[in-house]
């Protein structure tokens, strides 16, 4: 399934980019030097309790969950969904998949029926793992809804309910089931993964095609994102790492769970975002360094209780996924003890710039940073795909070893975002400075970027459009300063018909999709604007929204 041409392959590995590691290497060496230091802290929002784990019980039940899965039938290139929160289970999971050379696909827990069909029919899942419940959704419910339609699920695993229906209790039948007994570990060691050509992981995306695409990682790319970004940062086994963005979502899975047990340190997870908990766990943990988007800076540059607790270990706010407004930038160097550090990326990459700790601090509102060691990025014209001079607008095309290998069954796709030379097409417009640093200016993707997550528009689009009363609609993105962006949904109507915010948010609830997918508003116009040829003109709309606004 790789993708990856051999002659990249081949000089990544030369260049040392790509080594013969994966992440269970760590867990073996960490377990063996230093068993009972705490590996991770996982903290239950509903509760306000915690987990604690040292790397010699993480070992072991790693080692279980991985017999288990092989009991299951899972072996080696078989794909294992994972959609929890931000629980201990889920690092479990990832790294007993590693240790069975098994692929697992994170999911976030806001998906819902249509994406979880779409994601566990496109791989072939043979196990997928839940929440029982989680923020108000019955995730069982979905599932047995789901089941009958997906003929390679062999099993559900329901984490935190003892008797599930129908399904495997994580706590009766994995916990309580000494599944290694009588087994040598050499037997899971000879499963290991080869850290090129395996994939390891398939990270669901949305595009402009109107359904996720299925991102392929190696061990050798994601091995390559945790080292690249922690040694820009200077990351060592005694940092303290906080991870409040999912652990489905790319950021959350590279650098929430891989990075940390890479460099043998502690991390620090949040299942529920609450900007007051977070201030308390950085207090408590001595937490140095954390990543998010936009909200999640703001929410902790803001947060009532900051002067209530000894925050100072904190050095490094890593923030990525949306713009940084100045004002914000400004006020988070005044209310926090660290450093923000902007940077950009995307699921197919990780991290591919960032802005040097070196530079001065208002460098993370006006620039999202250069190249990380590795990586090369390039500003060309859309068309003709040569290079740009210096502060030209452009298409950013980026290359290196932190590349993704591969859309899952789609290599038509790979295909069409690479050039003869293997620059990839990120679908962004930005700018470059004299020192190489880029600025991101827009996108020529159709997807709106809500606080760091991308909303797929057409699938939104091709919602509103079944609605009886809609006859055209687009969908675009307005600026928020929270979020980043919000959907706005701009539709014409049915003669003589009337439609309410009220009656479109109903419509989204039926239709079964993620809420954050929902438009959070709703603009009437007698005609939208089309180019000659019948294609809606976006830019216009964008403009005709703000001044209903101003």
């Amino acid at each position: 399934m790789l993708q990856t041409p051999q002659e990249l392959v081949e000089r990544y590995q030369r260049e040392g980019w790509w080594r013969d590691t994966v992440i269970t290497d760590y867990l073996d060496r960490w377990a063996d030097e230093k068993p009972d230091r705490v590996a991770l802290v996982s903290h239950f929002y509903a509760h306000d309790q915690t987990t604690t784990l040292s790397y010699r019980q993480l070992l072991r039940l790693v080692d279980r969950v991985a017999w288990t899965l092989l009991d299951l039938g899972v072996e080696p290139g078989d794909r294992v969904a994972v959609q929890l929160p931000n629980w201990w289970h889920f690092t479990i999971f990832y790294l007993a998949c590693a240790r069975i050379g098994a692929a697992i696909v994170p999911i976030t827990p806001i998906m819902r029926h249509l994406q979880i069909k779409l994601m566990l029919d496109r791989t072939e899942a043979k196990v997928m793992v839940i929440p029982p419940r989680f923020r108000n959704f019955d995730y069982r419910a979905m599932m047995e809804e789901l089941v009958d339609e997906l003929p390679s699920l062999r099993a559900v695993i329901v984490i935190g309910d003892p008797t599930p229906n129908g399904m495997l209790s994580f706590e009766r039948d994995i916990l309580l089931q000494r599944t290694e007994v009588g087994r040598s570990a050499e037997e899971l060691r000879k499963l290991r993964p080869d850290p090129v050509y395996d994939v390891s992981a398939i990270c669901f995306t949305s595009g402009t095609t109107g359904e996720p695409k299925g991102v392929m990682h190696s061990q050798a790319t994601i091995m390559y994102h945790s080292r690249a970004l922690g040694s820009v940062l200077g990351l060592t086994r005694d940092d303290k790492i906080l991870m409040g963005s999912p652990l489905g979502h790319y950021t959350g899975f590279a650098y929430g769970v891989n990075m940390p047990l890479m460099l043998g340190s502690k991390i620090v997870l949040m299942d529920m975002w609450e900007p007051e908990t977070a201030v308390r766990l950085i207090a408590e943990e001595r937490v140095t360094w954390t990543m998010g988007a936009t909200p999640f800076l703001m929410d902790l540059t803001r947060a009532n209780v900051l002067d209530s607790y000894d925050v100072s270990s904190l050095r490094y706010f890593v923030c990525a996924g949306a713009t940084i407004p100045n004002a914000l930038v400004e006020e988070a160097h005044q209310r926090l003890p660290c450093r923000v550090i902007s940077a950009w990326g995307m699921t197919e990459d990780g991290a591919v710039t960032i802005v040097s700790p070196n530079d001065p601090p208002s460098r993370a509102a006006e620039s999202d940073g250069g190249p990380v060691p590795g990586m090369e990025v390039r500003i060309v014209d859309p068309v003709s795909r040569t290079p740009l001079p210096t502060d030209t607008e452009g298409a950013l095309v980026a290359r290196g070893p932190g590349q993704f290998v591969g859309y899952y069954k789609r290599a038509d796709l790979w295909e069409e975002a690479y050039d003869s030379e293997q620059w990839f097409d990120t679908g962004d417009l930005a700018r470059m400075d004299e020192q190489g640093y880029i600025r991101i200016s827009g996108r020529t993707k159709d997807i709106v970027i809500r606080g760091g997550e991308n909303v797929p528009v057409v699938e939104v689009e091709e919602i509103l459009f079944r609605h009886p009363k809609v006859m055209e609609v687009a969908v675009v993105g307005t600026t928020d300063p929270r979020m980043g962006e919000r959907a706005c949904a701009c539709v014409t109507l049915v003669a003589g018909e009337r439609l309410s915010f009220d009656e479109l948010q109903a419509w989204f609830d039926k239709s079964r999709t993620a809420k954050q997918y929902w438009p959070e508003r709703l603009e009437v116009f007698d005609e939208l604007p089309k180019t000659p040829s019948g294609k809606i003109q976006k830019f216009l709309l964008r403009d005709w929204v703000d001044a209903r606004h101003e």
